[in-house]
């Protein structure tokens, strides 16, 4: 087991991977930027590195300093969390030249699952299904107009290097396909420096499912169950549930069979998740993130199970903890997400907390970093701290999001909580009657 882990993150996601080194007695090294002094994260680690100026590339995205805090710090391996350097396969192949153990996947797995093109070509290799479209990447607009008669209006235009719904377009005719493609290419290079992009057919009610996996790198692999991430704004999740409210314990059985299959087969190290829309009754795979995902908890919640840890333990050699029949599911958990944004706007909302009051009790979980007296800085995502609750069942579980949200108190800034209290007393929500364009429908009539 590693002695010493530098995490190379910041905010709830640094305090989450610190805990759960004091709980496997590693000693844990902070790194943060001169806006990030303060943080909880910083104030809890054993040790800590300032490793620059408030912008990312300038700090959590700076990887000759982050090798220098290794260096004199003496940690043998990196937590790099999620976002920042969690999937960029140049910072683990440079940690592994420096001896250095990236806590994650390969370089190689990263590379591969990091370009949409050719994750979904290594998607059908592995068996997994997937949405009808291009085989590659689509060259020009001929072409387009070509594969879009063969899979049939409407189709989804993509970037192949992309993310967060950027470089994305929908075309539901040939008439609007020209200005989809090369408008979808020109946001696709801005953004990433790779107009790629390529072709699917674009569903129209879909629910976005996940199944999250742990595999050991030597060929083993177990699925902990799905995740239903429907709930979007902008394609950027705000809540996510386990199980999903539409998926049966033969269709979980099933999927996430085939899922850490192909995840075994690829010899894949650690934790990931393999994305799905889910419409029909039928999966069809759309990307794989190697890494953490921000709704963990509620994998852990049904599944008693800790990620963190066992990431941890499987970059250590030291192999799964479970087998796929130890796994047992257990009740419902639901996670939203607080962000310092206007709840009606989702304007950013930086600026000092004057006055913090987490909710507790029985089946309420809080991952936050925030604080009485905490500034929030302008120069990062607006994620504050999520709220996880389980339950029995989803109406208990509903029950306890409602009672916890209406105890969360954070004044000084805006926050999201008002959003979920509005969305927790929905009658679609309460039924689970929702798909990935539910929530921009149900908010451009409030």
């Amino acid at each position: 087991m590693f002695s010493k882990i530098l995490i190379a993150n910041r905010g709830e996601i640094a305090l989450r991977v610190l805990r759960a080194c004091k709980e496997l007695g590693i000693q844990t090294v902070a790194v943060h930027s001169t806006a990030d002094a303060d943080a909880m994260h910083v104030r809890l680690a054993d040790e800590s590195v300032c490793i620059g100026p408030p912008p990312a590339r300038e700090s959590y995205l700076n990887i000759p300093s982050l090798l220098a805090a290794c260096e004199i710090t003496g940690a043998e391996a990196v937590h790099p969390g999620y976002g920042f350097l969690s999937e960029n396969a140049r910072f683990a192949e440079i940690l592994a030249a420096h001896k250095l153990t990236f806590i994650g996947p390969s370089a190689e797995h990263i590379r591969t699952m990091g370009d949409k093109i050719e994750a979904k070509r290594t998607a059908v290799r592995l068996g997994l299904p997937i949405v009808p479209g291009s085989d590659g990447g689509v060259a020009d607009e001929a072409a387009a107009k070509k594969i879009a008669a063969q899979i049939g209006y409407p189709v989804l235009i993509k970037a192949a290097a992309g993310g967060g719904g950027r470089g994305m377009k929908v075309a539901h005719s040939e008439a609007q396909l020209s200005d989809a493609f090369a408008t979808a290419r020109a946001e696709a290079r801005a953004a990433f420096g790779d107009p790629s992009v390529y072709i699917e057919k674009y569903l129209d009610h879909p629910r976005h499912i996940e199944v999250q996996v742990m595999g050991d790198g030597k060929g083993g692999a177990i699925h902990l169950g799905e995740r239903d991430c429907s709930l979007q704004r902008r394609h950027q999740k705000v809540w996510e549930e386990s199980p999903s409210p539409v998926i049966d314990a033969a269709q979980r059985e099933r999927i996430g069979g085939i899922v850490a299959k192909a995840i075994g087969d690829l010899g894949y190290s650690g934790a990931g998740t393999v994305e799905f829309l889910y419409q029909d009754g039928e999966f069809y795979f759309i990307e794989m993130n190697t890494r953490l995902q921000v709704e963990h908890p509620v994998t852990e919640a049904v599944t008693g199970i800790d990620l963190v840890n066992e990431q941890i333990r499987i970059a250590a050699g030291l192999g799964l903890t479970a087998r796929q029949e130890d796994v047992r599911f257990s009740g419902h958990a639901v996670e939203v997400r607080i962000n310092a944004e206007d709840p009606a706007t989702f304007a950013p909302s930086p600026g000092r907390i004057s006055y913090y009051h987490p909710p507790g009790g029985l089946g309420v979980r809080v991952d936050s970093s925030a604080y009485q007296g905490y500034r929030i800085p302008p120069y990062y995502d607006s994620l504050i701290g999520k709220l996880i609750v389980h339950g029995r069942t989803r109406p208990e579980a509903m029950m306890r999001l409602r009672r916890a949200l209406d105890e969360f108190v954070v004044d000084g800034i805006q926050t999201t909580i008002p959003l979920f209290r509005r969305l927790v007393d929905d009658p679609d929500i309460a039924t689970g009657q929702y798909d990935i364009h539910w929530l921009e429908n149900k908010l451009a009539t409030w």
